[in-house]
């Protein structure tokens, strides 16, 4: 296993209990969604650039579709996790970042 594939797993395992979509004040953590690994992947070259910024992140977000109702409709990622969690998302991936 590589350093990036183990960096990759272990910015999956923080987003995975860090951060959560609302679905009528629902709380679904990511990693429960299945979702953790895919978004840490899109997140990772960024972070290896050292160029993440909160432009990137919620451009990410918005490009991150997810599937709901088996499939009958499709919404951004960024519309379902609410600003606050948005915004520990990005501390999130600083702090990771610095760690690189």
């Amino acid at each position: 296993m590589s350093a990036s594939t183990r960096q990759i797993e272990a910015l999956a395992a923080t987003i995975a209990d860090k951060i959560y979509i609302d679905v009528a004040k629902w709380h679904l953590y990511l990693g429960d969604a299945n979702l953790h690994t895919p978004l840490a992947e899109a997140f990772f070259p960024e972070l290896e650039a050292r160029s993440i910024s909160e432009a990137k992140v919620e451009a990410i977000l918005q490009h991150t579709s997810i599937s709901l109702g088996a499939g009958r409709t499709t919404i951004p990622l960024r519309d379902l996790i609410p600003q606050s969690t948005q915004s520990d998302l990005y501390d999130l991936l600083v702090d990771f970042q610095h760690e690189l």
